[in-house]
């Protein structure tokens, strides 16, 4: 049994659209619980497993798995036939699950650091900066239309997500934003976004 536990307009949308991409919603229960949000709404769901009480947080037969990363791994290798990630053990799907580490350790970290404008030579020396993360991401799209090439998959949908939150730190480059755009019209990420609004005019 697959369960995820989903907090509207939150990283765990992400993971909403990718099931709703994945066409895999009738393997998957949303429980939608609450999280402590930035302007002080919300707080701690007791029936959240998370051990932070953070989302997304998918439990598969009583096993607790966090990170977007590891949740879009973890979705993509049980569905194959979906579409959204190479197969498992080829050359394609090493790059694939580079892609998303890279976002985990290097993307929204730097991403984080530059909007806080926190800078230390030991950041910058572990992790780069965000200008060179953008840098590798506009190298992947001039091989494109995708990061992985020609198809759109999961590595795009956890990609984008930095600029989506944040459009305004959109860099100006118009190779990234008409990747960012087409990511944003995805109608799977559409319905997500309309469901969580409704979700959080109700509450």
């Amino acid at each position: 049994m697959l369960t995820l536990f989903h907090s509207p307009h939150s990283r765990s949308s992400a993971i909403v659209a990718l099931i709703e991409e994945m066409g895999i919603q009738d393997w998957v229960e949303i429980r939608e619980v609450t999280i402590p949000r930035m302007d002080g709404s919300g707080g701690r769901d007791p029936a959240n497993p998370h051990p932070e009480g953070k989302v997304p947080v998918l439990v598969h037969d009583g096993h607790v798995i966090t990170e977007r990363a590891a949740i879009i791994l973890h979705l993509t290798s049980l569905f194959p036939d979906s579409g959204m990630a190479p197969a498992v053990g080829t050359p394609e799907w090493g790059v694939f699950a580079m892609w998303l580490a890279w976002y985990q350790g290097v993307l929204e970290p730097t991403f984080i650091m530059e909007a806080a404008g926190v800078s230390h030579p030991w950041l910058t020396a572990a992790v780069r900066d965000h200008q060179t993360a953008v840098a590798r991401l506009r190298a992947a799209l001039d091989k494109g239309p995708w990061i992985l090439g020609e198809h759109y998959s999961a590595a795009d949908l956890l990609l984008h997500a930095p600029y989506a939150w944040f459009p305004e730190a959109t860099p100006a480059d118009p190779v990234l934003r008409d990747w960012i755009d087409r990511c944003l019209a995805r109608p799977a990420r559409a319905r997500v976004l309309d469901r969580d609004a409704s979700r959080m005019q109700a509450a």
